[in-house]
């Protein structure tokens, strides 16, 4: 597929990455982020998960450090809201999310709209009131609701990328390795199926849903 460059000129000078659980970012973007911490070396990207407990908190500060690698300044928080309780919790994650404001992200990466964990649609919902006049894209996580979709962007990886991108995972998350979906066999069928969808050099991709995008040509 022809290729739309974004940032590769001018990168942003800081990028926002928002979960709602321990390895959601890591899941989702996990291979973007990848790139990105190479093609973007002056941004500033900040990460944040919304609920852990110690132990998951400990393993996406150990992945976070190996997906943005070479980063400049990078910011990484692990709050303590109750997972899968976010909606219960609105209004005091509505507040937090007013905070981030103060980071000042041209480019926001967030859950995707239409997925079905209610934690997820929470973050999505709040991620597009709070940055209105913001690039946003909108990552996806295989679970077995089956609720992935159509996504209409497409970052191609590498095969080395990819691995990288699972190494990591099973490496920093042995709370998550008893889980039968958490292997590498699911991280590298996704990716393999949206590379197939753009047609991919290597064959891999992570997809993302991007629901406004200005041009400027």
């Amino acid at each position: 597929m022809l290729e739309l460059a974004i940032g590769r000129t001018t990168a942003p000078r800081c990028a926002l990455l928002l979960g709602a659980h321990c390895d959601d970012i890591e899941i989702g973007l996990g291979g973007t982020l990848l790139q990105l911490c190479a093609r973007w070396p002056q941004t500033r990207f900040v990460w944040v998960t919304l609920s852990s407990d110690t132990q998951r908190a400990a393993e996406t500060r150990a992945a976070a450090a190996c997906l943005l690698e070479g980063a400049r300044d990078p910011v990484v928080r692990v709050e303590g809201f109750r997972g899968s309780y976010l909606p219960h919790q609105g209004e005091a994650v509505k507040d937090f999310f007013e905070t981030l404001k103060t980071y000042a992200p041209e480019v926001v990466f967030t859950h995707f709209r239409y997925d079905l964990h209610q934690d997820h649609r929470l973050v999505n919902e709040l991620s597009w009131n709070t940055f209105r006049n913001h690039l946003i894209f909108e990552y996806e996580i295989p679970k077995f609701d089956g609720d992935t979709g159509v996504p209409n962007v497409f970052v191609p990886l590498t095969r080395a990328q990819m691995q990288r991108k699972s190494e990591i995972l099973l490496e920093c998350f042995p709370s998550q390795r008893s889980r039968t979906w958490f292997t590498r066999e699911t991280f590298e069928a996704i990716a393999r199926l949206r590379g197939i969808e753009c047609n991919a050099p290597e064959g891999y991709a992570e997809a993302f849903y991007g629901r406004k995008l200005p041009l400027a040509f």
